[in-house]
């Protein structure tokens, strides 16, 4: 349950319920590593471990339910938690307990990656959990972020980019930050929905290289952002540019994608 009269932290937290990727590349430590580079503290709720490298995800081992839950309001009742951040989930047990521990704080923001498969292509889901994810977690949703496979796994309907992302905000997001790493397009469009419209487009370069972890990256940055107090725009654009950098100045540790330098900043 959650304590009343927690003193306000001076540093703003962020709670990430997510799996764990024991590469370092994606999940639990990239986000740790995101959020404390944007001067933001991250506590962390394992949902599942995996057996993964930077090649791809071997084995997901979902965390019982009801440790989820304890997890999370354990810090619940400690510490201020400013933001949610979510990633993999791994079950629909998972995503039911993860729904629960959000309405124990309605006033908080929820960032959502929906990880549906790894970036070496293992697919991640079933047609239960998407279904459970649309269910317990889209309307409760204050900022979606997902790729174009994503987007096209969880609408409703749409033939195009801007009818996937209308359909999310029909089923109660209440912004949609669309990616298109996974466009065949020269530059990299990324597009910020709301309020039933496109709001603003972002144009990156094509970085040559396969991220392990930009996903994470780029979601918990936002999740930081937000937690600091801006507004949603100006949250998802510094995202954006930070996450860029860290691709930027990423490097190559294992025999498959590149790793982000999530601490790129520092070596400037």
């Amino acid at each position: 349950m959650l304590m009343e009269n927690i003193p306000a932290s001076a540093v703003p937290v962020v709670m990430v319920l997510a799996g764990h990727d024991p590469s370092g590349g994606a999940g639990i430590q990239a986000d740790s590593e995101a959020i404390a580079s944007q001067g933001c503290h991250a506590t962390t709720v394992i949902t599942c471990l995996t057996v993964q490298d930077t090649c791809n995800v071997h084995r997901i081992e979902p965390v019982i339910d009801y440790l989820i839950e304890q997890q999370a309001e354990a810090l619940l009742a400690d510490m201020p938690i400013a933001a949610f951040k979510i990633g993999l989930l791994g079950s629909v047990a998972a995503v039911e307990a993860v729904h629960r521990v959000l309405l124990q704080a309605p006033d908080v923001p929820v960032i959502l990656d929906p990880i549906l498969a790894a970036g070496g292509g293992k697919n991640l889901s079933t047609d239960v959990l998407i279904e459970a994810i649309r269910e317990y977690l889209l309307p409760l949703t204050t900022l979606l972020t997902p790729n174009v496979p994503e987007a096209l796994g969880l609408a409703l309907s749409g033939s195009t980019f801007d009818e996937q992302a209308f359909s999310l905000l029909d089923q109660g997001c209440e912004y949609v930050l669309l990616t298109g790493t996974h466009a065949q397009t020269e530059r990299v469009e990324n597009a910020l929905y709301g309020d039933g419209k496109r709001l603003r487009t972002w144009l990156w370069e094509r970085l040559p290289e396969t991220y392990h972890g930009s996903g994470c990256t780029l979601a918990s940055a936002c999740a930081a952002n937000l937690a600091k107090g801006m507004d949603i725009s100006k949250a998802v654009a510094a995202a954006q540019a930070y996450t860029w950098g860290s691709l930027q100045a990423g490097r190559k540790i294992g025999r498959g994608q590149w790793m982000p330098d999530r601490f790129y900043w520092k070596q400037a």
